[in-house]
């Protein structure tokens, strides 16, 4: 299997390559710039295995939530390749690729967390499944760190700008003290790549067409009056 995996749904622009039994990425924080890194990076990748795009069998991407721009490019150029090459796209959550970035603890439940500016983050729970996957504990969602609701857990691990940013409020959502806690860490393509594998397999790809980016946030953008009030 050859799949190509998108991720640039935060500060983090990164692509993957699953190449029969290896992996290859590239990542690198570049906020404003994942436009102009993203294509580059992921024919390094491809030169570097040696392969050209008509070799590929599938696109991954990073569907969301994160910043808009990022969500939507990475969505956008998911479909328009996989158009070019006649592919299926696979979607994956990028607050799941982001609990992946968490230490391989099956007993310790995981907190991805995102900043979404406006006073908000985006969250959800999940625990690894002994496979390689996930769990979903609670659904996605955006909301105020001080209203998140979570499920009760003996223990948790946290990662994600949402961490680095509101640490205090989340600390008493918690409950607890984290065993293991990042605001450093953003979603990665290597970890959209290794969900998104899973999901091929299993028959669950779609038509480009298909293939649909998840924001959460009704209203992406303040109007110039609420920014003026904030």
């Amino acid at each position: 299997m050859n799949l190509l995996a998108i991720e640039t749904a935060t500060e983090a622009c990164s692509v993957a390559l699953i190449h029969g039994d290896e992996v290859i990425a590239r990542s690198e924080l570049a906020p404003r710039r994942h436009a102009e890194r993203v294509l580059p990076m992921a024919d390094e990748l491809l030169a570097e295995a040696g392969l050209g795009k008509h070799a590929l069998d599938v696109i991954a991407v990073g569907r969301g939530p994160g910043a808009f721009t990022g969500v939507r490019l990475a969505v956008s150029l998911a479909q328009g390749m996989a158009l070019a090459l006649d592919l299926p796209v696979v979607t994956v959550s990028s607050l799941a690729a982001l609990a992946l970035e968490a230490p391989g603890d099956a007993d310790t439940a995981i907190l991805a967390v995102i900043d979404a500016r406006m006073g908000e983050i985006y969250a959800a729970s999940y625990r690894r499944d002994g496979a390689g996957g996930l769990v979903a504990l609670d659904d996605e969602r955006v909301c105020t760190a001080e209203s998140l609701r979570l499920p009760e857990v003996r223990a948790w691990q946290v990662v994600g700008s949402g961490w680095a940013t509101y640490e205090a409020a989340l600390r008493t959502r918690l409950g607890v003290a984290p065993r293991y806690a990042d605001g450093a860490r953003y979603p990665q393509a290597v970890h959209v790549a290794e969900l998104a594998a899973r999901e091929f397999k299993a028959g669950r790809a779609l038509p480009p067409e298909q293939a649909l980016p998840v924001y959460l946030r009704d209203k992406v953008a303040l109007t110039l009056v609420e920014q003026g009030k904030a």
